[in-house]
């Protein structure tokens, strides 16, 4: 656990594809909010839960934060995550999603090996981005603005941005960063989390 890190989850999308409250649907018998609050507190002792209002993930065991206004998609999150860690006098913010019950115990410690200078260090697994597992530093928020008015919403070109690094897990059948936007999804966490 480092004290220069906050953590964050993000929860405030709408989860359409699995009818809606996802972070309050059941892994093993326990709520994938539930869960990722309990990830997040093995790497933080200060934790949020970035949400469009608070219904999406009430009751829960963490502080909420609220989406940036105006802003769509999980750059609303880290914009007021960001906000959080740093009135929580934190240089980082680690960003974890709700829907990924499976991520790496090492997570946090990889990310801090490699973010050196760069203005925030990525998961990858496969091959593949995941902008949403991320180590951002705070003094990001000073790029917001710029990065807004030039009409970009998307976290992967706020991270290009910023300058990332990636770092790359295991892909495949076990990949830790393995999300669930389905229900089709959520059986075969429930197998998974079984076997």
């Amino acid at each position: 656990m480092s004290k220069d890190v906050a953590a964050v989850i993000l929860a405030g999308g709408a989860g359409k594809r699995i009818g809606g409250a996802k972070p309050l649907r059941r892994l093993g018998g326990e709520r994938l909010i539930d869960r990722a609050v309990r990830q997040a507190r093995g790497w933080s002792d200060a934790v949020a839960v970035a949400v469009r209002e608070a219904a999406q993930v009430q009751p829960v065991d963490a502080g909420l934060v609220h989406d940036e206004p105006g802003v769509a998609g999980p750059l609303a999150a880290l914009i007021a995550g960001l906000r959080f860690a740093r009135t929580e006098g934190r240089s980082l913010l680690l960003t974890i999603p709700a829907d990924t019950p499976f991520l790496p115990a090492d997570l946090l410690e990889r990310l801090l090996e490699a973010i050196g200078d760069h203005g925030c260090a990525l998961a990858a697994s496969g091959g593949q981005l995941h902008p949403v597992c991320g180590l951002w530093r705070t003094e990001l928020l000073e790029k917001v603005p710029d990065y807004l008015s030039s009409g970009r919403r998307s976290l992967k070109g706020f991270a290009e941005l910023a300058g990332h690094v990636a770092v790359e897990w295991q892909g495949g059948p076990s990949d830790p960063f393995l999300n669930i936007n389905t229900a089709a999804d959520l059986v075969r966490a429930e197998r998974r989390s079984t076997s």
